[in-house]
């Protein structure tokens, strides 16, 4: 038998879908403790050392593109499209050189988050491929109109051959999977204290007045920081490397082997924008979001509606963010619409599937 292997293809979209993949990869890994997991995503090396448990291989390829963005709000479409179409062309070969990969690293699946190439590279290669995911580029793209329409069709049809997709909270109809199961919610999680981490960073404001600034990878340009001023006795954390130095109640956390979850519990609120990631580990942690809406990208409304119906929350208005008054702070958080409780296992629920299929298939000599 050799060492169970698994070909892990990561969008390249923002560092969200890294967070979420990597979570899955370190829950597998507690059931098949010799697992060696291929990373393929052109997502810094940095940042996956900074998630994963234990060993890896880090290929940066880039299996998908997601969409052009200058932050995490404001998308370049037709930068997007020209990519999209460059990909398109590159696909066969792309195909045939991860396929090779594949065989020659003996990878008995593919697990995808969620590159629509995925599935070709593994029946090339002669493996199932299996997803995870609360959307398709196809419903994102098919938003963008008919300039999109061709590669959202494109899209779909790869995607129909998915041998198995793992539908997590917050999803999109997602009708190009042929093979859907639903699941609970995936996150990572916080790796320290609470009591010692907020010691180690000398946070001595309550819990409910500390606050989580987190905008994704891509961070947010025009973050109103002035407004920070009204609020003195509250302490606001962000991991904006671009964000003022001069704010006394602002603690700037990157370069300090954190990430957002790890804070999470130290925080009575989060400030975000719509993602899948911050908002599922928000609620597994319990802690209240206040969210942008964003209604120009597909996804984000069935997140705010999944938000609202199933977690503490505070819908803003992009006035009401960038405005400069935050009057939001000083009022209680909505309860959620829906009480019946979602299920918080779904990275064990999909690591039990996984580690059962490799520990069935691991036939290679």
């Amino acid at each position: 038998m050799a060492r169970p292997t698994l070909y892990v293809a990561i969008t390249n979209h923002g560092f969200g879908h890294v967070a979420r993949t990597t979570a899955l990869v370190n829950a597998i890994r507690r059931q098949v403790p010799d697992l060696l997991p291929l990373i393929v995503t052109t997502a810094p090396y940095w940042l996956l050392q900074a998630n994963l448990e234990g060993e890896f291989i880090h290929r940066p390829r880039a299996l998908d593109l997601g969409v052009v963005q200058a932050d995490s709000l404001q998308m370049d479409l037709a930068a997007t499209r020209a990519k999209l179409l460059e990909l398109q062309a590159a696909a066969p070969e792309l195909i045939r050189a991860e396929a090779d990969f594949i065989q020659q690293n003996r990878a008995q699946l593919v697990l995808a988050d969620i590159p629509p190439l995925a599935v070709a590279i593994a029946h090339a290669a002669r493996v199932p491929c299996w997803m995870a995911s609360n959307f398709g580029w196809d419903f994102i793209y098919r938003s963008f109109g008919e300039p999109f329409l061709e590669i959202a069709d494109w899209v779909s049809d790869l995607y129909s051959g998915c041998d198995r997709l793992f539908q997590l909270p917050f999803a999109e109809p997602l009708r190009a999977f042929p093979h859907k199961e639903a699941v609970g919610l995936t996150g990572a999680e916080p790796r320290f204290e609470p009591d010692v981490l907020r010691q180690r960073l000398g946070l001595t404001v309550p819990r409910d007045r500390t606050v989580l600034l987190t905008f994704g990878g891509l961070s947010l340009q025009a973050i109103p920081y002035e407004t920070l001023k009204a609020f003195p006795d509250w302490q606001f954390l962000t991991f904006d490397s671009s964000a003022p130095e001069d704010l006394p109640n602002l603690l700037k956390l990157c370069g300090r082997q954190l990430r957002p979850v790890d804070v999470m519990p130290l925080c009575g609120r989060i400030i975000s924008k719509p993602g899948y990631g911050t908002y599922a580990e928000a609620c597994r942690l319990g802690v209240p979001v206040a969210t942008i809406r964003r209604d120009d990208f597909a996804e984000g409304p069935v997140l705010v509606a999944g938000l609202q119906a199933h977690h503490y929350h505070q819908i803003l208005s992009h006035e009401e963010f960038f405005g400069g008054h935050w009057d939001f702070l000083r009022a209680a958080p909505q309860p959620p619409l829906d009480p019946t409780p979602l299920d918080l296992n779904g990275n064990s629920t999909i690591a039990a599937a996984v580690a059962y299929y490799l520990n069935q298939h691991n036939y290679y000599s």
